[in-house]
């Protein structure tokens, strides 16, 4: 049996208040919902995909052999993990550089396969990054030095840093549709360097709907090639293909653009409302954040209890903190009830 950890729904269903999950609370997306609804479920889709693969790749300005349909962001996670396990069969032990916080699947995905440890992104064959990151909505910090920025953006390896190794970065941007502030830490130039991962469930708050896609680098097709082969044929489902269909339409961008002023609206009344709890909350560029409590809380009593999901940060290696997605003021009010309910400093304050 899995002991990984997710949010969303459990053993005990759905949660009637989930603050566990970083979907766009605005959603679902209308025009995306209604692609998802009228996917035809009776035929198999192209197994080529070939007007998914021009669509998105047209969205993004490159190639179509550039883009890697996957059946989620976590197949893609293990199916590349895989791969560059495999690049290195006759070679020493394959390493990966992880995030200090991170989603856990990318440390599944290395012990299935093997693959050591190393803090320098510099002598790892896999580097993962994610921004913003996850659980903590920040920018990611360690690049490889190759990687590095010249005043006009363009790529060139830094004179102190060592000849640049051919590590396969990857970008995780789940998040970076509902980015909420600061700026991206890589230029365009520097992105067409590394591999780009896309899940667009969360940005349209279809999370229910598993699909995803990568570009690969702008000089990496063979690559890409290998790693289209290890893709199992079908890996999308004719609802996957509706959502990604629908993700590169104008009125799709154009609703998810209009959400964001409001997430930030309720990011800033869910914060103020938890620090008048007198919890104590870290800066996020995102949706989510994360927060203590000034005491101990039980989240599976709470969940019983209330109906109500936190995220627990202990899996990502901040025992003691929850992360929250930002939520619509209705939930926040359950969610400062409940609490003002137990014995919290400060907590009278909130007047629920």
């Amino acid at each position: 049996m899995s002991s990984r950890v997710h949010g969303g729904a459990d053993a005990l269903g759905a949660p009637r208040v989930d603050f566990s999950t970083n979907s766009n609370a605005c959603g679902p997306c209308p025009q995306a919902l209604a692609a998802v609804q009228a996917a035809d479920a009776t035929l198999y889709p192209d197994p080529l995909y070939t007007a998914l693969r021009q669509r998105l790749a047209a969205f993004h300005r490159v190639t179509p052999e550039r883009v890697l349909l996957a059946g989620s962001a976590s197949e893609f996670i293990f199916r590349i993990t895989a791969w560059v396990k495999g690049q290195g069969a006759h070679q020493a032990p394959r390493t990966v550089c992880l995030p200090r916080h991170a989603y856990g699947d990318y440390a599944q995905a290395a012990q299935a396969w093997g693959l050591q440890s190393t803090a320098q992104p510099d002598a790892a064959d896999l580097v993962w990054a994610c921004e913003p990151s996850s659980p903590l909505g920040q920018a990611h910090t360690t690049w490889p030095a190759w990687l590095h920025r010249t005043a006009d953006g363009a790529l060139h390896t830094s004179p102190a840093a060592p000849e640049p190794l051919c590590n396969t970065v990857v970008l995780d941007s789940a998040y970076a549709p509902l980015r909420l502030g600061g700026t991206p830490s890589l230029s365009d130039a520097q992105r067409t360097k590394v591999w780009q991962l896309f899940s667009p469930n969360k940005a349209l708050g279809l999370t229910g709907v598993r699909a995803a896609y990568a570009i690969a680098p702008a000089d990496a097709q063979q690559a890409a090639a290998q790693l289209d082969a290890l893709a199992p044929s079908w890996v999308l489902g004719a609802h996957g293909v509706a959502l990604l269909m629908a993700w590169t339409q104008a009125d799709t961008q154009a609703w998810l653009h209009s959400s964001l002023p409001t997430l930030r609206d309720w990011k800033a009344r869910q914060i103020g409302m938890l620090q008048t709890l007198g919890w104590t909350c870290l800066p996020s560029e995102a949706n989510f954040f994360c927060a203590q409590p000034p005491q101990p809380l039980d989240l599976s009593a709470w969940r019983a209890d209330h109906g109500i999901k936190l995220r627990d940060c202990a899996s990502f290696g901040l025992p003691g903190w929850v992360r929250l997605g930002v939520l619509a003021p209705q939930a926040q009010e359950a969610l400062g009830n409940a609490l003002s309910a137990q014995v919290f400093p400060k907590s009278a304050q909130y007047g629920l």
